[in-house]
């Protein structure tokens, strides 16, 4: 077993992994938690969009301390957790750019989501994602995509809210850009193994 393997399964580092993501998970609800006292409740599980892929996450290894899968929320996970870690992360760098300034929490949020970006990454050779799974988690996430910036409930980010509709295109594009590194790192890569062997 390669150290990489071994450190990414090792029930202690999972255990930490799940106790990190959690704590995060409900930083970031309570981050919300002004918006989410002003959205409609049809709106409210789609406004919280970071705190929910890193629920996601924590469901993931919740089942891989148990040595299970749940493909449908793996690939929830890896697909929302890499585009909104890239989402907040430049977000914050366009809010530097338009401000000139960025307060301590900017560069908590860049650190934190630049992690989560890369966290779901890291554990994809142990998914058992299908099509069907990706297809799934690319319905929830271009739906999320629609609730946020077609009926408006997109998080705030004060002085880039005047470039809502360019974010929301950009938006669009992470998304398709999303779904496809997901499936070249999960079914792409099952194919191209099991043609080998």
């Amino acid at each position: 077993m390669h150290l990489y393997t071994y450190i990414l399964k090792n029930r202690s580092f999972l255990t930490l992994l799940l106790i990190i993501n959690t704590i995060g998970t409900i930083y970031g609800y309570w981050w919300y938690k002004y918006q989410l006292a002003e959205t409609p409740l049809i709106f409210i599980p789609f406004v919280p969009d970071s705190p929910t892929a890193s629920l996601f996450f924590c469901i993931v290894i919740a089942f891989f301390l148990f040595k299970r899968n749940i493909p449908y929320v793996e690939a929830l996970a890896i697909v929302t957790l890499w585009k909104y870690g890239v989402w907040a992360v430049l977000m914050n760098i366009l809010l530097f750019v338009e401000t000139g300034y960025l307060p301590w929490t900017g560069y908590m949020l860049i650190v934190s989501h630049g992690a989560m970006a890369i966290q779901g990454l890291l554990y994809a050779p142990f998914y058992k994602i299908k099509i069907r799974h990706l297809v799934v988690a690319g319905i929830w996430t271009f739906h999320n995509d629609v609730i946020d910036y077609v009926f408006e409930m997109m998080p705030t980010y004060g002085p880039l809210n005047m470039y809502m509709n360019e974010i929301g295109y950009g938006t669009f594009w992470l998304t398709v850009m999303s779904l496809i590194l997901a499936y070249f790192l999960t079914v792409k890569h099952r194919l191209v193994k099991s043609y080998e062997l």
